[in-house]
């Protein structure tokens, strides 16, 4: 089967659930970011395996693992209010510590990209070297934030 018709399946067998979940996302901060850094995190691997070989390059998967992470860094950032840092969440205290530092961060996520989303036009990255230079940076955007920010 191939990865569109796995990815297809997929998505539609998730379909069902997604309600529930939308449902109480929209209440729980929390929820909230923890499913929109889920999409980065999958598009994240999806552009890895692609990277390392594992999975076969595609503009149009380049293109979705682009436009998912520029989703996510204009949105993430606003899941974060005053008392989110309890329960079950992976963001550590010096985000709410180092408000500045954390906006910082977001803003060099937005920044990284907006430069990948246009450097992949409409169709997505031409080829494997063209996506790797549009997501690299972004990338190391992601790993400097998970350092500073984010519970192991």
């Amino acid at each position: 089967m191939s990865i569109f018709r796995k990815t297809v399946v997929l998505v539609l067998t998730m379909g069902p659930g997604l309600a529930g979940a939308v449902a109480e996302a929209a209440d729980d901060p929390i929820v909230t970011r923890q499913a929109i850094m889920a999409s980065a995190n999958a598009a994240a691997a999806l552009g890895g395996g692609m990277m390392k070989g594992e999975v076969a390059y595609s503009p149009v998967a380049g293109k979705s693992v682009i436009a998912t992470l520029r989703a996510a860094s204009l949105s993430y950032g606003s899941f974060f209010p005053e008392g989110s840092d309890q329960g079950n969440t992976w963001a550590k205290p010096a985000i709410w510590e180092d408000p500045d530092g954390f906006a910082a961060k977001l803003t060099a996520f937005q920044a990284a990209t907006a430069k990948a989303n246009a450097a992949s036009g409409k169709e997505g990255p031409a080829d494997l070297e063209a996506f790797k230079a549009a997501v690299g940076p972004v990338f190391g955007i992601c790993k400097s934030c998970h350092e500073t920010y984010r519970k192991n």
